[in-house]
């Protein structure tokens, strides 16, 4: 039976690509909690290196997304810039490897996410270029199952990895094994995407001036983002949940280290599942409504962490709710957001400018909140910084909601 018309050479390498990257960085992302601790970090000081890393990440990933989709649009070239993003994200784990300190995970870390801020909008693009309109969600379904597959693939890899090594040599030598290991598919994605995937140039615009195309953002698309960004505040980076796995769930720091990775895959399949059905319920009840949905299951998520170490730390059953829960709401957030932007923002020669912009009041967020409950878990425990993030959530939920009445383009149907 020949393939269908949409599922070209680009969509196919496109999807190995991220297929191969995503179980890279994610073997990687699942690894550095109980690394800090294997560095030496005593938990409370861990939480909050550990939140300053990913906010940092976060910052130049969200920043790179917006000005490389500008500068991109200007040259009339993208592929080039994609192979670079996928090589500096597929060789930055390796630092940590060498590593003998934070700082040089900071360095790591920064790196491999910068290079996934500079490929994604490109990337996104070459497809969108490469198929026909009534094909793109196939298109973009087919890429995302890919990058879900390695998102669940790289953490159990890393767990069989430290299961299999571990026992074998010293805890920091079976760190840096696996840490080596990330180059073998990080590396490949960048060659499949060099060599499977091709680019149709476009027009250059040469003149185009960021500042001019975000002074063109409609009113109501800015009253949005104002919701996003509270809700945001709250939404701090899931490899603090790693960490609190972790510490709370054994006496053994590596039989920990891997149920807090086993958890954390559980988490990337859960919203692998529900990414679908959040984009079907959105359709069919309201962007707006169910993403204000996702965002309390969010709040209550927290709430959920917060209870479970507070009286039932050592509770598995409560630690995989808890765990699926975070995936359920991240599907949602992730489905609807976008979703409701394109409602929003209906000049399609905007939307460009607009996605950027929306990636970085997340990656804001994300900053803020990562440092923020890091830094409330070392001075008042991980209760504090999860009453923190509930909080957040729930403000920004109310917010999209009093933007919803006053916003009727904003998916109320």
């Amino acid at each position: 039976m020949p393939a269908p018309s949409w599922m070209n050479r680009t969509v196919v390498g496109a999807g190995l690509t991220s297929f191969l990257a995503d179980v890279g960085y994610e073997l990687a992302t699942a690894l550095l909690p109980s690394f800090l601790i294997i560095l030496g970090l005593p938990v409370g000081h861990a939480a909050q290196v550990l939140g300053a890393i990913e906010a940092a990440a976060e910052f130049l990933s969200n920043a790179a997304k917006i000005l490389v989709g500008w500068w991109s649009d200007r040259i009339g070239k993208r592929k080039a810039l994609v192979v670079f993003g996928y090589a500096l994200t597929g060789s930055a784990f390796a630092l940590c490897a060498i590593a003998t300190a934070w700082p040089l995970v900071l360095a790591a870390k920064s790196l491999a996410w910068l290079g996934k801020g500079i490929r994604g909008p490109l990337r996104n693009a070459i497809i969108t270029d490469s198929v026909d309109p009534a094909h793109r969600g196939k298109a973009f379904g087919f890429h995302r199952a890919g990058d879900t597959l390695g998102a669940v693939l790289g953490p159990l890899i890393a767990a069989a990895l430290l299961l299999n090594i571990g026992s074998a040599v010293e805890p920091r030598e079976s760190y840096a094994l696996a840490f080596w290991f990330t180059l073998l598919p990080g590396l490949g994605a960048a060659l499949t995407f060099t060599l499977l995937v091709r680019e149709q140039r476009f027009t250059p615009k040469p003149g185009l001036r960021l500042g001019a195309s975000l002074k063109a953002m409609p009113a109501r698309y800015r009253r949005f983002l104002v919701g996003v960004g509270l809700f945001g505040l709250g939404d701090f980076a899931h490899t603090l949940l790693i960490l609190a796995a972790t510490v709370h769930l054994a006496n053994d720091l590596l039989p920990a280290a891997i149920l807090g990775i086993l958890l954390y895959a559980w988490r990337n399949l859960v919203q692998a599942l529900a990414a679908f059905p959040a984009g079907w319920l959105g359709d069919q009840y309201g962007h707006a409504r169910v993403l204000v949905a996702g965002y309390l299951i969010g709040a209550m998520t927290m709430l959920g962490f917060a209870f479970l170490i507070a009286f039932a730390p050592t509770w598995l059953p409560g630690w995989i709710g808890c765990f699926a829960l975070a995936g359920i709401y991240m599907a949602i957030q992730e489905a609807l957001e976008p979703a409701i932007v394109a409602e929003l923002v209906p000049d399609k020669a905007q939307h460009g400018t607009a996605y950027g912009v929306l990636a970085v009041v997340n990656g804001l967020g994300d900053v803020g909140a990562s440092l923020l409950v890091g830094g409330l878990v070392l001075m008042s425990g991980w209760s504090a910084g999860l009453l923190h993030a509930a909080t957040m959530m729930l403000a920004g939920a109310g917010a999209i909601v009093w933007i919803r009445e006053r916003t009727t383009e904003m998916g109320s149907r």
